[in-house]
């Protein structure tokens, strides 16, 4: 069985072969033939599939055809369609300094694209201005194999608050935030919301445990809970409650509060990230 199962907050569990997986399932990551074990989870009307083992890559996929709405209806999607054409228009000039910057002093590719888990379990692509060195994997490694409290916050946050990869103007694109304003694509896209949990890569989804349904039923924001309060310094576990908080007592006016409060946090650099 993989290392990486789901193991709580799920009500059927199953093991799947290669030609389900390809027959009912959009693929997500890579090939699924070979050895990797996979194991099917379902709930709260979700259906996620888990797949790797000790010698193959986690494999990630969903359940298409699905006919549930995320978390808000249509009034978010409103909302969400309003503040991002308005943020839009007002952030242009700021996109485009941060544009020539970024070409001025990194070179290579302007935006930075990973891949993340929305609703329902369905990957997208969330974008970014790229802040971070071009060979930032290796950079990474390297930081983490000779300091281990670094490793360790890594472990535990999946952020560093010295993270050797930034660069110097990248660092004052995230201290303002600007280098998200891309994201504002994903919005319009309906990727993502402008208030919601962190958008999660596969291999963090096990983390949220039982807490796992509600995420998937949300669209990760571009600020919620978690980003407005003390976002660099906020364990994992507390950022789920977070996000188990917002869900339990959603409505338009807590997402008109968080929009509100994140212009604040913005503004004090050092709860940025």
């Amino acid at each position: 069985m993989s290392r990486h199962i789901l193991r709580s907050g799920f009500t059927d569990l199953g093991i799947s072969r290669p030609e389900d997986w390809k027959q009912n399932f959009a693929c997500a990551s890579g090939d699924l033939s070979g050895s990797a074990d996979m194991s099917v989870y379902a709930g709260e009307d979700v259906t996620v599939l888990v797949a790797g083992n000790d010698h193959t890559s986690l494999q990630y996929g969903y359940r298409s055809g699905g006919s549930r709405s995320p978390m808000g209806g249509t009034s978010k999607r409103v909302l969400d369609l309003f503040v991002a054409v308005l943020a839009l228009i007002l952030s242009l000039p700021l996109m485009l300094l941060a544009i020539l910057m970024i070409r001025a002093t990194m070179g290579g590719p302007v935006f930075f694209r990973h891949k993340r888990i929305g609703f329902d379990g369905k990957p997208f692509y969330c974008w970014k201005f790229r802040t971070m060195v071009s060979n930032g994997n290796e950079v990474l490694e390297e930081y983490l194999r000779n300091n281990p409290d670094a490793r360790k916050e890594w472990e535990e946050t999946r952020k560093l608050r010295k993270d050797p990869r930034i660069t110097f103007v990248g660092l004052m694109l995230r201290k303002s935030s600007i280098d998200e304003l891309p994201q504002l694509i994903n919005v319009l896209k309906g990727e993502m919301s402008c208030v919601g949990p962190r958008p999660i890569v596969a291999e963090e989804l096990e983390r949220y445990g039982s807490a796992a349904p509600i995420y998937l039923a949300m669209r990760p924001g571009m600020t919620g809970l978690w980003q407005t309060s003390g976002r660099s310094c906020v364990d994992y576990a507390r950022r789920v409650a977070f996000d188990v908080a917002y869900s339990q007592n959603w409505s338009l006016m807590r997402d008109f509060y968080i929009l509100a409060k994140t212009v604040v946090v913005v503004a004090n650099f050092r709860e940025a990230a």
